[in-house]
Formats: C-alpha cells, structure tokens, sequence
C-alpha cells in the first residue's frame, strides 16, 4: 500500500479540491470537493473511474452534449478514455468519492 501524499488536499482547478484516500497496485480512491460556482474542465483520461456522491449536485457534461445531474446517493461509472467535466451549478459544496482503475495521482488540468 502506497500512504505517500494520502489525505492531503489539492487544489486541482480554482475551487476543486482533491484528496487521495488510498492506493494499492490496481486502483485508488480519492475524495473530490466541487464549490458552488466551480467547474471541471472537459477532460479524459485511461482510466476507469466509479463514483458516488454524498452532498450537493453536479451536473456532469458529456462530450455529446448530453448533460446528467446527479446528487446524494446517487453512483456513476465513467469508461476508459471517456470525455466528462463537471459543474456545480448549485449553492452548496458537491461531494463524492471516485475510486480509478488503474490508480490516479492528481490530474494537471491547471496546466491545460
């Protein structure tokens, strides 16, 4: 088990904040906090990535087009190579845990 960096919080994008919750060999956890207002850039990457949402909304924007709002108790799986963003368009924090196959570090969208 890899403990290197876990729980430190990052700040990925303006008012997105991301913390490793742990990592093995073959996947990672990590805690994900959205404030209201702010936006994951569009974006894909090699890995599976599940999901579940714990407060707030989030409206997850596909690159069809298609949006999808999801909120407290809701889940999600994202394949491989998938293009997603996200925004919180409502008035309180949007919080989950993503779980990635293989592991993720902490992406570098702020450098896009």
């Amino acid at each position: 088990m890899d403990t290197d960096d876990i729980g430190a919080e990052t700040e990925a994008v303006e008012d997105v904040f991301l913390a490793q919750m742990a990592s093995g060999e073959k996947t990672s956890v990590q805690h994900f906090r959205i404030e209201p207002g702010a936006t994951v850039p569009k974006h894909d990457h090699h890995h599976e990535q599940a999901g579940f949402i714990y407060q707030g909304q989030g409206t997850f924007l596909l690159e069809d087009g298609e949006e999808i709002t999801l909120g407290p108790g809701d889940s999600y799986v994202l394949e491989g190579n998938e293009v997603h963003g996200v925004e919180n368009r409502g008035d309180e924090p949007f919080l989950g845990v993503d779980i990635f196959s293989p592991p993720r570090t902490n992406p570098d969208w702020g450098d896009e």
